[in-house]
């Protein structure tokens, strides 16, 4: 296996980017069946989340292998409300986790969730959040196995 470097997305990551996103959206439809399946989605999903790491102190990291994108992980800072105490209000947030289909189960997710716990405790922070969908069970393994426990659990009801 190639080494793995990692490094900040660029503008022109914009396409390769787009692509995991929508790996990911399709993936997940499978899982619970919400998820748009078009690019159009994903290009608008990017647009957004391009606006909320903006706002957050936030950027995309990508994994390379060869030069070849084959992780996205996008990270920013973010407070909690103010009911929660002082020390541990501030964080880092991974918003999201996406390993090339083709490259899962070789490392890099946990390569990309050390760089988020790096960029955390960098900013002076010691609390890392993460969220994934209950039904991603490989995600909620992979993370459970790097030290993330629960601590708020999302209900949801159709009506």
């Amino acid at each position: 296996m190639p080494s793995i470097t990692l490094r900040t997305a660029l503008p022109q990551d914009r396409d390769t980017v787009v692509e995991l996103i929508h790996q990911l959206n399709v993936f997940e439809a499978d899982l619970v069946g919400d998820r748009r399946r078009d690019y159009d989605g994903a290009n608008a999903y990017y647009d957004e989340l391009m606006i909320r790491l903006s706002r957050r102190n936030g950027r995309i990291v990508l994994a390379e292998a060869g030069g070849i994108v084959v992780g996205v992980m996008g990270f920013s800072l973010d407070q909690d409300a103010a009911y929660v105490a002082a020390e541990v209000r501030s964080h880092g947030t991974v918003t999201d986790l996406i390993i090339h289909e083709e490259w899962r189960g070789k490392g890099i997710g946990r390569m990309l969730l050390r760089e988020a716990e790096r960029l955390t405790k960098e900013a002076g922070l010691t609390r890392l959040m993460i969220g994934a969908l209950v039904a991603n069970e490989r995600a909620v393994r992979t993370y459970s196995q790097f030290g993330f426990e629960p601590y708020v659990s999302f209900l949801k009801k159709e009506l």
